[in-house]
């Protein structure tokens, strides 16, 4: 299963007299991480959203926003308390008296002075209210995993042509490794002609210098494992769980490999093709790092 760790979930349902939306976003990260913005009487849901959403999503840094408004009955009730605001009229007109200055207080004056309003705010029921965002969130998330599935077929997509090109560079350099010994034992034979003019070349000593230099150039094993590097790849695509840092690691390996291939032969043509190769590998690395 590859997804993506990019993505995006949006729903906005009516349920239980509120409009409550939920919109879901994220970025690639190496590990869960999730932020989430719900109005503070509702904070209580912030544990049930994170678990909910780490149910299925293991990987990826992920922000939430709930916003839910009550459409049948007001969220708070301000309540006048007359007692207070008498009090601080009489003082007002009392002080005005006493220093003999006009009382230029109003209504709005006291309005502002401390605890002439009490507002009182509904307690909702956690109970009733987890099932309704819960409904909503889950058709957010239906939303935002679909996005990161379609996303991650696309990586999937792109990683194996990718692949594909690898694997059939390896068979050249298989091809150009098979005619590399002869070649070898030719320049050699030719340095020794003109270096030792006319005397006689041994034959054996050619033969032993080129076994040698097949034995320390030989990249057959190499070459093993990276067909086995790529038949893993395959493997793991079909994998029904997270297969980003498995696919991290692979991919190191792979070049790993070539990077020994580079390190052991002096041939051009190879040479090149290996550099070929860091350039397709590098280009995998930085799609694996959007995979969950």
């Amino acid at each position: 299963m590859v997804n993506s760790m990019t993505g995006y979930g949006r729903s906005q349902q009516t349920l239980g007299g509120r409009d409550i939306s939920v919109e879901i976003r994220s970025v690639n990260h190496r590990y869960f991480e999730l932020s989430a913005k719900i109005p503070r009487v509702f904070l209580f849901l912030e544990e049930k959203i994170k678990s909910s959403i780490q149910s299925k999503v293991s990987r990826g840094k992920i922000e939430v926003n709930v916003t839910m408004v009550n459409l049948e009955q007001a969220d708070a009730q301000i309540e006048l308390n007359m007692d207070v605001a008498r009090g601080y009229a009489e003082a007002m007109e009392r002080m005005s008296k006493d220093l003999g200055i006009a009382n230029g207080s109003n209504s709005g004056t006291i309005a502002r002075m401390p605890e002439v309003f009490n507002v009182r705010r509904a307690v909702p029921d956690e109970e009733e209210t987890w099932h309704d965002v819960h409904v909503v969130l889950d058709a957010a998330l239906e939303s935002f995993c679909s996005m990161r599935a379609v996303e991650g077929e696309r990586l999937k997509h792109d990683i194996e042509s990718r692949l594909k090109y690898i694997a059939e560079k390896i068979t050249e350099i298989e091809s150009q490794s098979e005619n590399r010994l002869g070649r070898y034992r030719e320049k050699l034979f030719t340095r020794m002609q003109t270096v030792l003019e006319n005397t006689a070349i041994d034959e054996n000593r050619i033969l032993l210098e080129a076994a040698l230099y097949a034995d320390k150039a030989a990249i057959d094993e190499e070459t093993v494992r990276l067909r086995s590097h790529l038949d893993q790849f395959s493997e793991i695509f079909k994998s029904d769980i997270p297969v980003g840092r498995k696919l991290d690691f692979l991919v190191q390996e792979i070049n790993r490999e070539v990077n020994t291939i580079g390190s052991k032969t002096g041939d051009f043509d190879i040479t090149s093709i290996v550099v070929d190769l860091k350039s397709e590998i590098e280009k995998i690395r930085e799609q694996i790092q959007n995979i969950e």
